[in-house]
């Protein structure tokens, strides 16, 4: 047991060493730096795995790992520990997995960067150490750092190139929207330590069953555990990038092809699913709070996939499938499955990596451009990018037998299978967002792929990828096609139960994983059939009929706009918000600040330097107007004294 404690601490902190080392060493190692932090994240990678392997052959059982002491202040007590069960070792195997692939990958990538690489190497592994810390907490503080700390490092990764305005832009975007929905997250924690008296998760889960009927009054009365699981779940929505607090995540594109695929495989993103899984004992008792996941998952698949299906930027399409397969692990948190939510949250990192490291080969091959309408032709150019590319869009759209198939027909299964009206509008909407993920998925690979060369200048020159980029694109693409028929029987199959070990709870009746196996068959089939006919569909509009998509952009115009400008969510946050507040801000700074806080003290002292002024021009320097002077005053003072006498 304490060499296992002691593997899972050296796995866990070993990319915060290859962070400091890069970090404050860097412009000594040079392109030691990346190595070294490679060669951490190889450590990282390998330990977790042995971890994975030890609790599924039984030879750990769930134990919390003492780091040190932390906060002891007025009877609140939260320490560093690290909580070893299946839930954590699982994403920490996924996490340092894809993050140590992304390394290797950026290896190739910013080998022709001109600013300082080590930076770049350093925040990768400070985002890798952040997120092992919220998924290893033992606490809803210590979550709350790791939580903040992948907020920090995403913003330091977005506008890494700090020199192009978008990118900074984009940067302070994902800052800004994070922090609105950490302040109710933040609130959360708070209502929880003063209602529920602890913030350490097994505290928290032992004292849930005698406060189901307590009550919170605000704006009326409503039962505690519901506000609890709201405020968490509009955290999560911030850091998932779900529905209304979405914005920030297409624009974080602006940083360079290896931070997105990090960002939406295997950290950040899937931080607030990860949240919502872990804190099931407390969802499963929240049923509003959990209709009200089902709607803004299976509304944010279908209103990403839409704008998805109109997107130039090849990054930006493939960021917008990243909102829709959010939508969905929600969903199946919304009807109790968070097993199959999990499930596909793994698998989901395999092939979104794959697709996002993949469009980086595109782009690397057509010398940085990233607009799939100049591209087109490029298969025999780049033949192993447009074979990885072909995998992670089977596996996305979930065709037979690739990874996606097993965890989303698994969601849709059981969002079916849980036979409540919200539920069904879960599976409706999941259903075709299957169908529109399939047709821009087959939009993205023929327009980039196929068809004829649109700008001879980037056909001419495109090339494959060095084999620093090409390696991780192959084992993703082994994962991508392997992953879910492998761990489906221990996620949401026969064996899930023991598998998990207790670290994901549900309540008694909640058996929503054991229908799964009563599916109907249609309705089993209904999300293949959707995503072979989103495929059908791609290749009339974009192969066998090109000017099928033209025409229906002129015809209809106000929708396709609505989509392109991604239903107008931007412009309408810039009226409502971003101008407003700029207008108070400008007012506070001119009329208040300027106007009257610094005008005071700034008025005396322009008084204070024209009195001297005046006073200066007195000192002549003249004996003979000295003399006069004080004569002039000698003879005002006698005639006040004989006047006064």
């Amino acid at each position: 047991m304490q060499a296992a404690s002691f593997l899972f601490e050296v796995a866990v902190f070993a990319p915060l060493i290859g962070f400091l080392l890069a970090g404050g060493f860097g412009h000594l190692m040079g392109d030691s730096a990346a190595r070294f932090t490679t060669i951490a994240l190889m450590l990282c990678a390998a330990l977790s795995a042995i971890g994975v392997l030890g609790f599924e052959m039984g030879g750990v059982n769930p134990i919390v790992v003492p780091v040190a002491d932390w906060i002891h202040a007025a009877g609140f007590e939260a320490d560093w520990q690290l909580r070893m069960d299946m839930l954590s070792v699982s994403v920490v195997a996924m996490v340092t997995t894809v993050s140590l692939l992304v390394h290797v990958y950026s290896v190739g990538y910013m080998a022709h960067e001109k600013q300082a690489v080590c930076r770049f190497f350093a925040y990768l592994s400070l985002f890798t150490f952040a997120m092992l810390m919220l998924v290893t907490s033992d606490n809803l503080l210590q979550l709350f750092f790791g939580w903040e700390g992948v907020g920090l490092a995403s913003y330091l990764l977005i506008g890494y190139w700090y020199d192009r305005p978008a990118a900074c832009a984009a940067a302070i975007k994902a800052f800004v929207v994070n922090r609105i929905a950490d302040l109710f997250f933040l609130v959360g924690i708070s209502l929880i330590y003063i209602r529920l008296g602890s913030v350490s998760y097994d505290a928290i889960f032992a004292a849930i069953p005698y406060h189901v009927h307590d009550t919170f009054q605000l704006f009326g009365t409503h039962p505690l555990l519901e506000v609890i699981a709201t405020l968490l779940f509009i955290g999560a929505m911030g850091k998932s990038a779900q529905l209304f607090l979405h914005t920030w995540l297409p624009d974080a594109m602006e940083g360079p092809t290896p931070v997105s695929a990090l960002i939406h495989a295997a950290t950040m993103v899937t931080a607030g699913v990860f949240l919502m899984v872990r804190m099931s004992p407390l969802v499963e008792l929240a049923p509003v709070t959990r209709d009200l996941i089902i709607l803004i998952g299976g509304t944010t698949s279908f209103f990403a996939a839409t704008v998805g299906l109109v997107q130039p930027d090849i990054k930006r399409t493939i960021a917008y499938s990243t909102c829709s397969q959010l939508g969905y692990m929600f969903v199946a948190v919304g009807v109790g499955a968070y097993q199959a939510s999990m499930f596909h949250l793994t698998t989901h990192a395999f092939f979104k990596a794959l697709l996002f490291l993949g469009a980086g080969c595109v782009i690397h091959a057509v010398h940085d451009e990233q607009d799939m309408f100049r591209m087109g032709g490029l298969w025999r150019k780049i033949p192993y990018t447009y074979a990885a590319m072909w995998i992670g869009s089977l596996a996305l759209a979930g065709i037979f037998p690739f990874a996606g198939y097993w965890s989303k027909d698994a969601i849709l299964e059981a969002a079916w299978m849980s036979g409540s009206s919200m539920g069904h509008y879960g599976w409706v909407m999941g259903c075709i967002t299957a169908f529109l993920t399939a047709l821009y998925s087959w939009r993205l690979i023929f327009l980039v792929f196929h068809g004829q060369p649109r700008d001879m200048h980037l056909h001419e020159g495109a090339h494959e990828s060095p084999p620093s980029m090409m390696v991780p694109l192959a084992v993703l693409s082994v994962g991508a096609v392997l992953a879910g028929v492998v761990l489906a029987p221990f996620y949401v199959g026969g064996n899930q139960a023991g598998f998990w070990g207790g670290a994901i709870a549900s309540l008694p009746g909640h058996d929503i994983m054991e229908r799964l196996e009563r599916t109907p068959g249609l309705i089993a089939l209904v999300p293949t059939f959707a995503g072979v006919a989103g495929i059908a569909v791609a290749y009339l509009c974009y192969m066998a009929s090109p000017d099928i998509p033209a025409t229906l952009a002129r015809s209809l115009r106000p929708l396709y706009l609505f989509l392109l400008n991604k239903w107008y969510f931007d412009e309408v946050y810039d009226a409502v918000f971003v101008r407003p507040y700029r207008a108070l801000a400008r007012l506070l700074w001119k009329g208040a600040d300027e106007g009257v806080v610094e005008a005071i003290p700034e008025g005396l002292a322009r008084l204070t330097a024209g009195t001297a002024g005046q006073a200066v021009r007195v000192q002549t320097g003249s004996m003979a107007v000295y003399a006069f002077s004080m004569l002039i005053g000698l003879v005002v003072l006698l005639t006040t004294i004989l006047f006064a006498s």
